[in-house]
């Protein structure tokens, strides 16, 4: 018990990638030659992984019974037992502390960023997780405070038009993985999670295609904006749209046809076509932008 590859497994280093978001506002910014900028925002989206671990260790405790029932969830460390409660809250203080100390060397608004994220996953866990639609927007709620720290919080006025696209994708990204859930738990999901008994599959499709439709509308108007324009010096990020459409359509082939959609960021990181639709925007966003 307590073995190390546990530990690490405990808290999710392969979800840190989802402090990417840190640096939304960062990519799309003036500073990119600014390597005390970088340094700075780097920091904030450290700070969010060791956040992000001790909210997902707090998380495996409280529902570590629930995920004993759940296929995939139940060789989860402390659902399958090779992890004691008494580690895991140490491990959760570990990472707790870790973020503190890092957002602080990023800024003071990061850490009240941070603070604030703590807070609303602990409302998450306790109650918010089981009111339909809510918890979806408290996931993506998560995700936007990433935005802001990376923004907001290392003294970047962000992008409106972004924040929305922001917003959508995380609500897009969000919807998908309940639809994700209810196709891999089937007739049991009042068992598993106990707000999936109030979702069905044609309410999430809608939701997702609405989701879907609004990242693609921002994201274009965002290209297209004057701001945009005049901060860039080009007019040309408009052809980093497709590559956004596809990856979009890609996922939701994904979530139809081959029963994906329930973890982003395994999916991000194995399907190779979204892995080249990311590439290749990055690649070209970087180009058109420095």
């Amino acid at each position: 018990m307590n073995h190390p590859q546990d530990l690490i497994k405990l808290i999710r280093p392969m979800q840190w990638i989802k402090s990417g978001f840190v640096f939304t506002g960062f990519l799309f910014s003036n500073q990119q030659n600014n390597l005390s900028f970088f340094l700075t925002v780097l920091l904030a989206a450290i700070a969010f992984s060791f956040a992000s671990s001790c909210i997902y260790v707090v998380n495996d405790i409280l529902d570590s019974e629930s995920d004993r029932h759940h296929p995939k969830k139940k060789n989860r460390p402390l659902a399958a037992n090779r992890v004691s409660i008494p580690c895991a809250i140490i491990v959760s203080i570990v990472m707790g502390l870790l973020a503190v100390a890092v957002a602080l060397l990023a800024s003071y608004k990061v850490l009240i960023i941070i603070f604030i994220y703590a807070l609303l996953n602990l409302a998450y866990s306790f109650y918010l997780k089981h009111v339909v639609i809510l918890d979806v927007f408290c996931i993506a709620a998560g995700f936007m405070l990433r935005i802001l720290a990376g923004t907001t919080g290392v003294g970047l006025p962000p992008s409106k038009w972004l924040l929305l696209c922001g917003l959508m994708i995380t609500l897009f990204l969000g919807f998908a993985k309940r639809r994700a859930e209810i196709i891999a738990l089937s007739e049991n999901k009042q068992d598993h999670r106990k707000v999936l008994e109030n979702y069905g599959p044609v309410f999430l499709d809608e939701t997702i295609a609405i989701c879907a439709t609004g990242v693609i509308i921002t994201y274009s108007l965002y290209t297209m904006s004057s701001e945009t324009i005049r901060i860039h010096q080009t007019d040309n990020l408009i052809y980093t749209v497709p590559f956004v459409i596809y990856a979009i359509f890609r996922y939701i082939f994904l979530l139809h046809h081959r029963n994906s959609g329930g973890d982003p960021t395994r999916d991000l990181l194995k399907d190779p076509h979204i892995i080249a639709s990311v590439l290749c925007w990055l690649s070209v966003t970087l180009y058109l932008v420095s």
